[in-house]
């Protein structure tokens, strides 16, 4: 079964761009609305055998079904539509993540939240193939900008929600919130439409078949992006330790703190759209610069203060990087390969959140510290920007040799 082609494009505006961002947040709610009420789950369920594995498990399995489901979401956005599988996706993540609100077996909740990323799998990666299929040029690039702005500014808000729910319903309260995505898709059916290739531009329908599929670009647009994935988690997941190094220990004043210091990603993706149609090779020569100088930073900075401002600089860079990573993939997807390039994107900017979570002790225990690892980690994104800085070298002089 292929995508028909019979009607024409339709043009797409703002609602649509905004109808197909805000999905982008089920992922984000399906991790950090429960991080306030873990503690209270652990509590609840600690006669269950190996229950302090168990609740990490029941936080991330989400993320890794991302890892490995969203390859297979665009390949099957690529055959059988967009629009059709991200309406059923949408309406079972409501049903699935409301369920644990009700169920008191640990293994239920799991099977849900296992179901639950197999949904955001589908949200994230069709959705955002839709705006590479709704949206050309500049207008594309805008939007899929705005969706790392999306995800980081709703991260704030859902974790003071999923506190705000735990505190009135106890642990099973933050669940309740899953159920946004029954509103969320009333926009999908009302504004949407299911996208078809332009053939008065070459494009051609989704098939069953990879032939042609730019492997070459994707490896190494994913390379980049997996080192860029690992740098962007590495501060946000990593902050608060550095913050505890310098005698910052309540968690509100931490939490406090790195949300300023997040606000840099939402900045960082509004002045990306202002260069986003410059090279991406220049774009990551200032982009791993920023990161690099900024990671060194935060690895000498002799106060609060100056970690912080160090860490705001970096994820202003990461706010930039994202977007510059994601754009130049899009740019080289034709539309017949788009929903399973997309996918193959996702699931390599997820792989990130892993690989730190594995690679981060090690590196730590190799150079002796957190600090000192900020500076490591700095350094080597600092030659990243000086290799994307000889290839625009490169670049100009065979220019000028042609």
């Amino acid at each position: 079964m292929s995508i028909s082609t019979t009607s024409a494009p339709r043009k797409a505006g703002t609602l649509q761009a905004i109808t197909l961002l805000l999905p982008v947040t089920l992922p984000t709610m399906g991790i950090v609305v429960l991080l306030p009420i873990l503690p209270a789950m652990a509590e609840h369920f600690k006669n269950v055998p190996g229950i302090a594995l168990w609740v990490p498990i029941l936080l991330t399995i989400p993320s890794l079904i991302i890892v490995l489901f969203a390859p297979v979401a665009g390949y099957l956005s690529d055959i059988f539509g967009r629009r059709r599988i991200l309406i059923a996706a949408m309406l079972v993540y409501a049903v699935v993540g409301i369920a644990p609100f009700f169920l008191e077996n640990l293994y239920q909740i799991l099977a849900c939240r296992i179901v639950v990323g197999l949904c955001e799998a589908i949200a994230l990666t069709v959705t955002t193939t839709m705006i590479g299929d709704y949206f050309k040029g500049a207008n594309r690039d805008k939007w899929l900008g705005f969706q790392t702005a999306v995800a980081s500014l709703s991260a704030t808000l859902l974790i003071f929600v999923g506190g705000l729910l735990g505190g009135l319903f106890g642990w099973h309260g933050p669940f309740l919130i899953y159920g946004i995505s029954l509103i969320l898709v009333i926009g999908i059916v009302m504004f949407t439409w299911e996208p078809v290739p332009d053939l008065q531009h070459g494009e051609h329908a989704g098939q069953s078949s990879w032939q042609g599929f730019p492997w070459k670009m994707m490896a190494g647009i994913c390379a980049l992006t997996l080192f860029a994935s690992y740098l962007f988690y590495l501060v946000q997941v990593e902050l608060s330790f550095g913050l505890a190094l310098h005698g910052v220990h309540n968690p509100r004043t931490s939490g406090t703190l790195q949300s300023v210091a997040s606000i840099g990603v939402p900045i960082g993706t509004i002045i990306f759209k202002y260069f986003s149609t410059a090279r991406p090779s220049r774009l990551l020569c200032a982009e791993y610069a920023i990161l690099g100088i900024s990671l060194i930073g935060m690895g000498a900075a002799p106060n609060v203060d100056l970690l912080i401002a160090a860490s705001f600089v970096n994820q202003l860079g990461a706010g930039m990087l994202l977007p510059t990573m994601l754009t130049w993939a899009m740019r080289g997807l034709p539309f017949e390969h788009r929903g399973r390039g997309t996918g193959v994107w996702t699931a390599t900017f997820s792989v990130g959140q892993f690989l730190l979570a594995v690679s981060f002790p090690l590196v730590n225990a190799m150079t002796g510290g957190l600090l000192t690892t900020f500076v490591v980690v700095g350094v080597i994104a600092v030659m990243a920007s000086m290799a994307a800085f000889a290839t625009n070298l490169r670049r100009a002089g065979s220019a000028v040799a042609g």
